[in-house]
């Protein structure tokens, strides 16, 4: 069984890969061949021609600065993009871009969208996640941090952490308990603040990996006009659950090019280190390419699901359950194939501690051993696997509920 697009979807492509045929360089091997500075540069210059383009956020209506296309043609965009090893936007994108700027499209005010989503686009504002706290991870419905409004601002107080590429970012749009006497989740409101005052402190965590993606942040008498509530007061929650769906649809296109191209290396890496003949080396990575291959058809019902106007639910805990559990056993793999040798890190090492390493990238312990501790983190963060788990079961499959503590 081989999927495929209609006729006019392939045409598109072509255009996409017109466009790519041209602004790349003629040697272009991916992302992965860059690191340091080079990388740097690229992503740089590369987002600015996604904007000159209107393709950084090709979804969005061309009066908000998008280019209006379907949900068809953004998946072929994103499909051909994970192809050639050119990423969607800069790193703060995906929280900017794909859900703040899609999350205000759909619940923001009028203003709202016209202040910020042409600074998102410009890269004038960039923007991270306040979710998660120390006692709201997967509970995220415990959120603490306190927002009182005083005059024509919110003054807040309080805790996040868990904030990846918080250290990049100069806003922050974050959910904070505005009414400490309303259930768990009526009293919680969408605040967007900006980071760029007194009140906020970042701290970055060190990874296992030794790098730090990740952060706390610490607002103290911290300050966002009143207006930069999203949705309305209390009603943060409803704003959260719409965010949190919006990378589904691109997600299920390129998470299965990506971990293909990833099983690719990994088949690679067994020749270059002659143990592809070996019969538990062989089983081992038998499994692994048909995990992706029911991955690719797991994101094709969901693609068939999206562009059929399904909105995002419950559901999509399969897809984060399913890559993340399986892309800690594969990088188990690749340790192992390496040996010793894996005890020292040497070569280059992934850009990002999300997922698989970057297209085009050489196989170093660098790349592996430290995509293989990041791969840990990868059933954690975004909700564990016993959350997904738990979702799946009680939302999806409709079982009764895990039993509670009094």
């Amino acid at each position: 069984m081989n999927p495929t697009y209609a006729a006019d979807a392939e045409a598109y492509r072509q255009k996409v890969q017109a466009f790519l045929a041209e602004k790349l360089p003629s040697n272009w091997g991916g992302i992965g061949k860059l690191e340091g500075d080079a990388l740097t540069s690229f992503v740089t210059e590369w987002r600015g021609t996604l904007y000159e383009a209107g393709y950084l956020a090709p979804g969005w209506p061309v009066e908000y600065g998008g280019a209006g296309l379907s949900h068809l043609e953004q998946v072929i965009l994103a499909e051909e993009f994970a192809k050639a090893g050119v990423p969607t936007g800069g790193p703060n994108d995906a929280f900017g871009i794909q859900m703040l700027g899609n999350t205000l499209l759909m619940l923001g005010s009028e203003e709202q969208k016209r202040h910020y989503l042409p600074r998102i686009l410009s890269g004038e504002d960039t923007w991270c996640q306040g979710y998660s706290e120390p006692n709201a991870g997967s509970d995220l419905a415990n959120v603490g941090l306190r927002a009182v409004l005083d005059g024509d601002q919110w003054v807040l107080n309080g805790q996040k952490i868990w904030t990846s590429a918080g250290h990049l970012a100069d806003h922050i749009f974050t959910l904070a308990r505005t009414d400490p006497d309303a259930p768990k989740h009526k009293g919680i409101s969408f605040l967007l603040v900006d980071m760029r005052q007194p009140g906020i402190e970042v701290r970055p965590i060190k990874m296992i990996s030794g790098e730090s993606e990740f952060n706390e942040v610490f607002y103290t008498d911290a300050t966002t006009p009143k207006e930069n509530v999203v949705g309305g007061v209390n009603d943060g929650w409803r704003v959260a659950m719409a965010l949190l769906g919006y990378e589904r649809g691109e997600a299920a296109a390129t998470q299965p090019i990506r971990f293909q191209a990833e099983v690719d290396r990994l088949l690679m890496l067994a020749k270059e280190r002659g143990v592809a003949d070996d019969p538990v080396i062989r089983q081992k990575l038998a499994w692994a390419y048909s995990k992706v291959q029911i991955m690719r058809y797991n994101g094709m019902r969901v693609l068939t699901q999206f562009l059929n106007g399904h909105h995002p639910g419950p559901d999509a805990a399969i897809g984060k359950l399913y890559w993340s559990e399986y892309h800690k056993i594969v990088t188990e793999l690749a340790v192992d194939i390496y040996g010793a040798e894996g005890m020292t890190i040497s070569g280059r090492e992934p850009s990002s501690a999300f997922a698989a390493d970057d297209a085009g990238a050489p196989n170093t312990t660098g790349s592996w051993v430290n995509t293989f501790l990041n791969a840990r983190a990868g059933t954690i963060y975004a909700g564990s696997s016993q959350i997904q788990r738990n979702i799946i079961g009680e939302m999806v499959l409709g079982l009764p509920k895990e039993p509670r503590p009094q």
